[in-house]
């Protein structure tokens, strides 16, 4: 049996894994589950599963969950404190880390899943975006694979050979007679709004993705193009892209999540039903396949597939993202900073749809001085950009 600890127990990630544990409570025992603030999920997860340990990041949430489950009898053991992620990525106990807490709060632990030689399913993208070099060389050193969770980025993984599969982030791609990663995206919700009309955007309407369920912040994201862009730069280092061999298609009905060209003209293609319990189960069972729960594709009614380029006027956030992708880490760990904090005040009406990328582009114009060579100088480059974006955010709301 094998033992997992589940980061963002409670995200859309998470539930969907808890399920692919439910279909198979033979191979898998969930030896622990984190969480920020969302007492009466991981109750109920706890409730069901007991896990050995439950870490609420938030330390009055940790105090409220351990006080429940001690009322019903559950005897999970409750840490608070993001501190409390580390020792359960690191456990000796556990073999595989599903990596699924959203934003730049999931890098530490990431990366310690990654030091200690784990099996990490990679569900944060902005692990990779901030610090892409800096994990795929400790991937190398500590013999730790990292699988991609991200539906485009593990449909790519399958589309290519095994011993790319396998070299961890560093193989050559054309010599493995790769030519060019194409990355599928849906467009979002505004990809045929006039672009007149994108300032009057409200946050309900950007959250209503035509395909996915999806948290508020990817949804966002996804209505943006941003979340591409971030998956954008995720693929440079997951496969070793050059910027020749990466390319953006926009692709509205979801159901082809990526392709891989080789050099003698075939495209390799992974389709299935938008549901990212596809993905999830294929690494949790890699090399095998296990039953998912979804259910097949029906190519009798899969309809039209259409595809197109990116229109870089109306998702100025891929662009800007494409264009640090290859400019190094701090303006990767820029970008992705200033998105969360634009996107945060959008979600709460304090900045207007707009201005999420105008945003963005003024925090990467800044001067971070040398690249960072470790996490303390990712993490400085992160709090320069985030207070950057913040008085940005503070002088639009003055202004307004």
């Amino acid at each position: 049996m094998k033992r997992l600890t589940l980061l963002g127990a409670t995200g859309s990630i998470g539930r969907s894994t808890l399920d692919l544990v439910r279909c198979h409570p033979s191979d898998w025992h969930l030896y622990a589950v984190a969480a920020a603030r969302s007492v009466d999920e991981m109750v109920a997860i706890c409730r069901e599963f007991s896990p050995d340990l439950a870490v609420m990041t938030d330390i009055a949430a940790a105090d409220q969950l351990r006080q429940r489950l001690a009322d019903c009898g559950c005897p999970t053991q409750v840490e608070g404190g993001s501190e409390a992620l580390l020792p359960i990525v690191t456990a000796h106990e556990v073999d595989t880390v599903m990596a699924a807490i959203v934003g730049a709060a999931g890098l530490l632990p990431t990366m310690a899943a990654v030091k200690a030689g784990k099996r990490v399913l990679l569900a944060n993208k902005e692990s990779l975006v901030t610090s892409g070099r800096l994990l795929i060389d400790a991937v190398a050193s500590s013999g730790a694979e990292l699988l991609p969770i991200d539906s485009e980025h593990n449909a790519i993984f399958q589309c290519l050979p095994l011993a790319v599969q396998q070299a961890g982030g560093r193989a050559h791609l054309a010599a493995h007679g790769i030519h060019k990663i194409l990355l599928t995206g849906s467009g979002g919700p505004f990809r045929s709004r006039p672009l007149g009309e994108l300032a009057k955007v409200t946050p309900d309407e950007a959250c209503r993705h035509p395909n996915w369920q999806m948290g508020r912040k990817i949804s966002v994201d996804s209505a943006t193009m941003m979340n591409k862009g971030l998956e954008y730069i995720e693929a440079r280092w997951l496969f070793n892209t050059r910027p020749h061999e990466l390319s953006v298609v926009v692709h509205p009905q979801s159901v082809i999540h990526s392709m891989v060209q080789y050099c003698d003209g075939s495209v390799l293609a992974q389709l299935g039903l938008p549901d990212m319990r596809t993905p999830i189960a294929h690494a949790m069972g890699y090399p095998q396949r296990i039953d998912s729960g979804v259910a097949p594709l029906d190519f009798t009614r899969v309809g039209d597939l259409s595809f197109g380029e990116p229109d870089l006027q109306r998702y100025p956030c891929l662009a800007l993202a494409q264009q640090a992708c290859w400019s190094g880490q701090a303006a990767c760990t820029a970008l992705n900073a200033a998105n969360e904090e634009a996107v945060a005040a959008f979600l709460e009406g304090r900045i207007s749809y707009p201005r999420i990328a105008a945003v963005v582009a003024d925090v990467l114009g800044l001067d971070y001085g040398n690249e960072p060579v470790c996490l303390d100088g990712v993490l400085a480059v992160d709090t320069m950009a985030r207070q950057a974006a913040c008085r940005l955010i503070d002088r639009d709301n003055h202004r307004s």
